[in-house]
């Protein structure tokens, strides 16, 4: 019986060294990890609050991603349109305090007097030079310069996507193929050319650069030729969307095309094109009126009617650069109201996903300082039973005695 008792309490010994061993492990691996388990069965009925934090915060992640790549190219297509908006401001502020005194050209002033009018004074009927005056000169190379930077502005990329052309993000929204150049300078050929076949009023040739539809005018140019793209060009870009929660899609579309863009492009080509001038007929002596012109200017019978036909369309495109840095703001103003609802929420799942936190670690994690405690506390029950069994073992009638 002696030796059966002796056995039964050996095993209750080892079963007891063993618990306190693996609770030992347990709170030892806790305070190395900070949390109640390694694994989501252990945390019992607490598993299912701590699965649905998790996915909540891992999909509130994702949203959060999506928010910042979408800020990220909103805020680069909004520093694109504000530089080219500036430049149009430059621009437009070059074209109103263009003089509109003189015809901007070299050599001397040539007039007519009519031998059959005794009493008429002589008409002024051109100039001697079809050179431009250094102001002219000065604003045709303005625009040159800033034609190609503003077609580098429109396609702006965000690594290998472009942000302008809309759901076309592979293609480049806008090239400079030279066919908007060329269109330019055959309606300036047109409206000069009085006796031709072809020629346009001033109102048809303003009508013309401002016009966008061919089926309605003929000479409109069309954003195929001002170079936007196929898909731009058709109105089928498509709109582009960045994904901020489950039901919310914010729309953050701004298009190459858009028409304070379109005019801008249009008006630079005119105002570059080196067909612009002479503003007023070129005769080069000894030629003279009634002779026919050297070189032809803007329409009319004498140099008054030239410049005030000149200055006209000259106006006009001016009202169109102007009004094109209020459409802009258009764009602008839109960009940057998506821009502050991803902003917002994107913050507010931020502060969702520190509440999710809150629910995990309050699920997962332990109080650091009430495991040390229970390993402390252990530890004394430990080194209790081995002193006890230790004791135990070495019983005897001598140490009874």
């Amino acid at each position: 019986m002696t030796n059966i008792s002796t056995f039964g309490q050996t095993l209750t010994q080892i079963k007891l060294f063993t618990d306190l061993q693996s609770k030992f492990s347990t709170l030892n691996t806790q305070m190395a990890t900070g949390k109640v388990t390694q694994k989501f069965s252990g945390l019992d009925k607490d598993v299912m609050i701590s699965q649905r934090a998790r996915t909540d915060f891992k999909t509130l992640d994702t949203y959060i991603k999506n928010a910042v790549n979408g800020e990220r190219r909103i805020q680069q297509t909004l520093t694109s349109i504000e530089g080219f908006q500036k430049q149009v401001k430059a621009f437009s502020s070059a074209l109103i305090g263009f003089s509109q005194q003189t015809a901007h050209q070299q050599g001397e002033i040539v007039y007519y007097d009519d031998p059959l009018s005794v009493a008429a004074d002589p008409v002024a009927m051109g100039h001697t030079s079809a050179a431009p005056d250094i102001e002219l000169s000065t604003l045709q190379d303005m625009a040159a310069g800033m034609y190609d930077f503003m077609i580098e502005l429109l396609n702006t990329k965000d690594g290998d996507r472009y942000l302008l052309g809309g759901a076309e993000t592979n293609t480049p929204p806008v090239s400079k193929n030279g066919t908007l150049d060329a269109a330019i300078s055959t309606l300036i050929a047109n409206w000069k050319d009085e006796a031709s076949p072809s020629n346009i009023t001033t109102g048809n040739f303003i009508n013309a650069m401002k016009g966008r539809d061919a089926s309605t005018d003929a000479d409109a140019i069309t954003d195929t030729i001002v170079g936007y793209n196929a898909t731009l060009s058709a109105g089928n870009a498509g709109n582009v969307y960045v994904r901020i929660d489950e039901n919310a899609d914010v729309n953050y579309t701004a298009l190459a095309n858009e028409q304070g863009f379109r005019d801008v492009l249009v008006a630079l080509s005119f105002f570059k094109n080196p067909d612009l001038g002479p503003v007023a007929d070129t005769y080069i002596p000894p030629n003279a009126p009634p002779n026919a012109p050297d070189v032809k200017g803007a329409p009319g019978a004498n140099l008054a009617e030239q410049k005030e036909n000149f200055f006209n369309v000259f106006d006009k495109m001016t009202a169109v650069v102007n009004n094109a840095i209020k459409d802009i703001d258009r764009v602008r103003y839109n960009l940057e109201t998506a821009r502050a609802r991803v902003k917002e929420v994107e913050q507010s799942h931020k502060e969702t996903k520190n509440l999710l936190l809150g629910i995990i670690s309050e699920a997962e994690d332990v109080d650091s300082t009430e495991v040390a405690l229970k390993i402390n506390y252990l530890q004394i029950q430990l080194e209790a039973s081995y002193r006890i069994t230790a004791a135990a073992g070495s019983i005897s009638l001598v140490n009874f005695l």
